[in-house]
């Protein structure tokens, strides 16, 4: 089951489940108002295949502006998960290499705060690239979405934008690096029902589209991710409260290389096998 989070022709944020021939069911006419409500609920699934056999308003996909699939949730990211974003934060700084090599291996992950909710981009919108660096990629990532308890209630795809340069420049530059306006993208659905086992064989390809031809292609698996899920959930949550949940970025496995840098008017295309496709153009913050 997938759900999102979109406008009506009002402008209204509506709540949406994903239904069949490219519609989906606008949930906010049976009193579904809010994510939180369900993603609170044990029995999100079971409720969503309920609601999926009722008479609701239907709209068709094409014609919905997404919103980014959160509400108040705080976003937070997770690094080095994978072996090549080990290796390539090493190969990207001789100053930190020691500590991007420690993270991987530690029982405690790396987490970060990336952005407050009012501050994500949602599908459709654009990513920035800071100004004042020369070396920008997007990260895509796979994102754990979790209720106020710590549960994991769903997955949607995120894209961590960071300026490698600033970061490769000194360690305690990343808040730099990786906080600031619009570098933080999520959507366009959340899946849910689907366990830790099935995900890890989700793929995940970007794309980057430059004048209209792909400049760079990348892929990956979920299942390379080093650490488990709930390990991930657990350490976000420990002497931590969020009282509307959060989303957990879960780290990339796809890194252009040195020579590459993205530019104003690009775009970045994000798909998870799964969850659907975010795409986003580019523009300098």
């Amino acid at each position: 089951m997938r759900i999102c989070r979109f406008k009506n022709k009002s402008g209204q944020a509506r709540i949406g489940l994903a239904a069949e021939a490219e519609t989906l069911l606008d949930l906010t006419a049976a009193n579904i108002t809010q994510l939180q409500s369900l993603l609170e609920s044990d029995g999100a699934a079971t409720q969503l295949k309920e609601m999926a056999k009722r008479e609701l308003p239907r709209v068709a996909v094409a014609e919905v502006e997404f919103c980014a699939p959160v509400e108040a949730q705080e976003i937070w990211a997770a690094g080095v998960t994978y072996e090549r974003s080990k290796t390539e934060r090493m190969k990207e700084s001789d100053f930190s290499a020691s500590a991007y090599d420690r993270v991987y291996e530690a029982e405690r992950p790396e987490l970060f705060f990336k952005a407050l909710a009012e501050k994500v981009v949602a599908t459709g919108e654009a990513v920035g690239i800071r100004g004042d660096a020369r070396w920008n990629v997007p990260e895509p990532e796979l994102a754990l979405v979790l209720n106020s308890k710590g549960r994991i209630v769903g997955y949607t795809i995120g894209n961590d934008m960071s300026s490698r340069d600033i970061e490769g420049e000194n360690l305690l530059y990343l808040p730099q690096a990786k906080v600031y306006a619009r570098s933080c993208a999520l959507g366009p659905w959340i899946r849910i029902g689907a366990d830790e086992a099935a995900a890890r064989n989700w793929e995940i390809r970007l794309n980057i589209q430059r004048g209209g031809k792909s400049v760079f292609k990348g892929e990956t698996t979920v299942g390379r991710i080093k650490r488990r899920f709930e390990e991930l959930a657990g350490y976000l949550f420990r002497s931590q409260i969020f009282p509307h949940g959060a989303v957990l970025l879960t780290g990339t496995g796809i890194v252009p290389s040195e020579t590459f840098t993205l530019e104003e008017g690009d775009v970045v295309e994000i798909e998870i096998a799964g969850i659907g496709l975010l795409r986003n153009p580019v523009k300098v913050v």
